[in-house]
């Protein structure tokens, strides 16, 4: 595993046979390290980089398919992502961490802690939740693909969007909301049936979510009607030490929707951490 710079954006690392881009701005001890949600990249945690890195080491990367990091060989699993996040780590030379994932990413995370505690001084959990899907989410995620390989990226995109924002903000955020938009229908075919496929066989989490001894930030918008607040409860509930933070007039994406909330509760947590 090599690295080809160390500080900025756009930057390389290789694991085996894939190449992750990822940006690294700003210093400090411990750094916050971003994963993106499904089927986006790392540039829709921009607001975080930007902000957060006055006072902390923040980096960003694309996973495996996604933005400008490379497919690889093997098949997408949130388990394969979870050793990327730790030999991404590793080839950074990074020991422990804090982490934040949004939805997918939050699955990630939660597959990671659970079998790399040790490597993690904080998790941040966005927009997510620890179930698996139901029979009846698989059978969607079935129909989207067949939907995405009749050519009809585009209106998946259209559909996407609307359940991952509130009213207000398409209504009033057309910038942030067609720069989503963008980025869903500039993601490949092949990364977002592979990504369907893994979010509809990835394993439930909550059983052993009391197993988690690492202190935890859950965050969710109160509009989320796809990894709804009521699943943020129960990741609160399940995990050991963790507090909980709903962000108003916000959906899925609440780290774009009110980044500045956002960024301020994570801000927050990052001080009850420091030694």
């Amino acid at each position: 595993m090599e690295t080809t710079n160390t500080t900025g954006t756009d930057l390389f690392v290789r694991i085996d046979d894939v190449k992750l881009c990822y940006d690294d701005l700003g210093a400090g001890t411990t750094p916050i390290i971003f994963i993106h949600g499904f089927p986006f990249n790392k540039s829709t945690w921009d607001s975080q980089m930007k902000e957060l890195s006055k006072n902390n080491r923040t980096i960003s990367y694309d996973m495996r398919g996604y933005g400008k990091s490379g497919d690889g060989s093997s098949a997408a699993s949130m388990d394969l992502f979870a050793s990327d996040l730790i030999r991404f780590m590793d080839a950074l030379e990074i020991e422990k961490a804090v982490v934040c994932g949004l939805s997918m990413g939050g699955y990630i995370l939660l597959n990671a802690v659970q079998k790399n505690p040790e490597r993690f001084k904080g998790i941040i959990l966005s927009d997510t939740q620890c179930i698996a899907d139901s029979p009846e989410a698989k059978e969607g995620r079935g129909k989207t693909i067949a939907t995405i390989r009749e050519g009809k990226k585009k209106e998946f995109a259209e559909g996407f969007i609307k359940k991952v924002f509130v009213a207000e903000s398409l209504e009033s955020k057309q910038d942030i909301v067609n720069k989503i938009k963008d980025i869903v229908t500039g993601t490949s075919d092949a990364t977002i049936i592979a990504g369907l496929t893994a979010l509809a066989e990835r394993e439930e989490t909550c059983s052993n979510l009391n197993r988690v001894q690492v202190p935890a930030l859950i965050i969710c918008g109160e509009g989320d009607v796809v990894t709804p607040l009521e699943q943020s409860k129960v990741l609160n509930n399940g995990l050991a030490k963790s507090t909980m933070h709903a962000i108003d007039n916000a959906g899925h994406l609440s780290n774009i929707e009110q980044p500045e909330d956002f960024n301020r509760v994570i801000s927050e947590f990052i001080t009850t951490l420091q030694d």
